[in-house]
This record gives C-alpha cells, sequence and structure tokens, in this order.
C-alpha cells in the first residue's frame, strides 16, 4: 500500500484528488495571495539579474546567502504539484527566476527516449526539456558572466503509483547526463561534473559564468557517482549534515513546526562552519496541506515564507542576526523575500 507521504512526494495530484472525493475530506486551501505580497507569489517585483558582480572574487561560494527555488520548474499538474509561479513553458520560467536573482535551482528529471532528460515533478510532465534547461542557463550566464547557479539534479522517476516510469532502453541517468555535459562545454564548472571524484567548495571568482553542481541525485535520493561537492556525500532522502529537507507537513497546523525546523536550520547556518554550504528547503507538503499553503500560509496559519521575511528583518533586540542563509529552497517565492535574501550578503562580511 502507498503511503500518504509517497503520495504527497510523487505529486499524484489525480490521486489525491480521488482519495478526498472518497472519503469526504476537507482540505484547507492556500490564503489568497495579495497582489503586493513581498513573500509569496510576486517573483517578478524583483529583479537582481547581476546582483553578484558587487561581491569579491574571494568570496566563499559557501559563505554566500543564495535565493533558490525548491522543485524550480514545477508548474503544472494542481495544487499538489505546482510549486512555483507559472512564467512559461520550455524553462522560461526559470528565466524569469534567474531575472529576479535565484541561483540555486533544483531540477527533476525524467529519462526519455533517445537518451534525452525531460523534467517532471512526479508523474506530471512540467512542458519542459533539460535541453531548455541548460539553453536559459547558458544565455543567462553568458549576458551576466559575474553570475553563478548551482544546481541540484535529480532522476526523478521510481516507477512506483504517483511517480513516473523512464522510457525503456535507454542509458544510465549518469550516462545521459554526460552526453549533455560534452555537448555544452564551458557551461558546468568541471570539478563539479567528475563522475569519479567529488569538489571542494569554490570561491565566487572560480564559479563565474558557469553552473555548479551541488549533487546528482537517484530517484529515491541516493548520490551517483562522485559527482557535485564532496561535501554532500551523506545527502540522501531528506535531511543530512548540511541539509534541511524535513519536507512531509501533515496538515496546515503542522506549518508551525516546519517554520520552526527551517528557522533552527536558518540559526545553524548562520552560526555554523563559514566553509561549508548549507541548503535549507523552506517548501513542505501532503494530503492535507498544498506546496501553496505552506508557503503562503492558510487559516489564520502563518506561512513559512512571510515568517522568513520577518525572521530576516528582525533586529538584535529579537534575535542574533542572521549573518548567511546558505542556499534557501523555496516554494512560490515573492520579489521582497528574493530581495532580502541577497542584502544578507552586503551586510556581513564573505
Amino acid at each position: 500500500m502507498v503511503s500518504l507521504v509517497t503520495i504527497r512526494r510523487r505529486a499524484a495530484a489525480g490521486l489525491v484528488a480521488s482519495l478526498l472525493a472518497a472519503t469526504g475530506t476537507l482540505v484547507a486551501p492556500a490564503a489568497p495571495a495579495l497582489a503586493a505580497d513581498p513573500a509569496y507569489r510576486s517573483l517578478r517585483a524583483a529583479s537582481n539579474p547581476d546582483w553578484m558582480r558587487r561581491l569579491p572574487d574571494s568570496a566563499g561560494l559557501a559563505g554566500l546567502s543564495l535565493p533558490g527555488t525548491h522543485d524550480t520548474l514545477s508548474i503544472h499538474g494542481g495544487a499538489w504539484t505546482q510549486t512555483q509561479e507559472n512564467h512559461g513553458n520550455s524553462a522560461a520560467t526559470l528565466a524569469a527566476q534567474l531575472d529576479a536573482g535565484v541561483r540555486a535551482v533544483d531540477i527533476r528529471a525524467r529519462i526519455n527516449s533517445g537518451n534525452t532528460f525531460t523534467i517532471h515533478h512526479g508523474a506530471t510532465y512540467q512542458q519542459a526539456n533539460f535541453d531548455d534547461v541548460l539553453a536559459v542557463l547558458g544565455a543567462f550566464l553568458a549576458a551576466r558572466p559575474t553570475e553563478t547557479v548551482i544546481m541540484r539534479l535529480k532522476h526523478e522517476c521510481t516507477g512506483e503509483i504517483g511517480s513516473c516510469t523512464d522510457a525503456a532502453g535507454q542509458l544510465g541517468f549518469a550516462d545521459i547526463f554526460d552526453r549533455y555535459r560534452t555537448a555544452r562545454p564551458g557551461l558546468f564548472w568541471g570539478p563539479s561534473v567528475d563522475r569519479g571524484a567529488g569538489a571542494a567548495v569554490p570561491t565566487l571568482g572560480t564559479v563565474r559564468g558557469k553552473v555548479v553542481l551541488a549533487v546528482l541525485h537517484g530517484p529515491r535520493g541516493g548520490r551517483y557517482g562522485q559527482y557535485g561537492l564532496a561535501q554532500f556525500a551523506d545527502w540522501g532522502h531528506g535531511s543530512s549534515t548540511y541539509i534541511q529537507d524535513d519536507y512531509d507537513v501533515p496538515n496546515v497546523g503542522a506549518i508551525a513546526t516546519k517554520r520552526d525546523r527551517v528557522r533552527r536550520h536558518l540559526d545553524a547556518t548562520s552560526a555554523g562552519d563559514p566553509t561549508r554550504m548549507y541548503v535549507n528547503f523552506a517548501n513542505g507538503s501532503s494530503v492535507f496541506a498544498t506546496p501553496a499553503a505552506v508557503a503562503g500560509g492558510a487559516l489564520g496559519v502563518q506561512g513559512v515564507n512571510p515568517f522568513l521575511l520577518t525572521y530576516l528583518n528582525e533586529g538584535p533586540e529579537v534575535h542574533p542576526p542572521v549573518r548567511r542563509t546558505g542556499l534557501l529552497m523555496l516554494d512560490f517565492p515573492g520579489g521582497g523575500l528574493i530581495d532580502r535574501i541577497i542584502a544578507v550578503n552586503t551586510a556581513t562580511d564573505n
């Protein structure tokens, strides 16, 4: 029997809807988005296409505060699947995020015929292919060579109910990735895409104009080869040493628990080893709490995004100032929240 967590994680929106209809259970919708909400669903209110140019080349990538998106291209499939504002297919949504200032992305791929990748969230094709992703990244970094983008690439398909199934008779996921990498020489930072040796966390000057692969994940979280950064050797399914990814939010009332987990990891990041990269997933969902509800709030419960914006804005009389956020991976980020995360970099000495 498939657990509710598995159904949620694989974004089986149709299956969830059927389950709810059968049981008569009501699910709280996300709170309506306000037109000027700075924390939620206002991505285009931010415009930070080359904000990294102000940072010194000597800045360690691990010491930076980087706005990111969880399941970056999940814009189709309904309330239990969508995690980002829809700014267009074929990775146009990614282009909008990059222009807003997002510098960490979470890409989920299915093995398709012809040894290619299509972008999925669970069973839902997101109307984009990996070629689209690389074309958008390549064009952006060519136009903005002071910037860098950190990518987590995950093999999405398990073949289980609610997930996708890979096309038969194709190469392995890592072999197909190598073909893409070879076809676009210079796009990826070389040490991060070496199958045989994990890379040390670089300085910003080393990786300007490049994509840095943080990790290449299998469908259940296992790491493929040594791709990515060596410090993420234990990054599996969910949380690990430098990762907060407690994604199961059983109901709207449990959003408060998720907020606290995000806050605790944010505090640990701010106080932690500046040579280590921390990743904080602000998203969460379940059958009884949609991604939008967790991000934006519902039924009078504050969402993670507005909580984060308030926490980052609070002064030392409330709590120790946040000196570093690491990679903050967000659902439906607002422009004000993106701006505030970026501002942490100029308020601290990197």
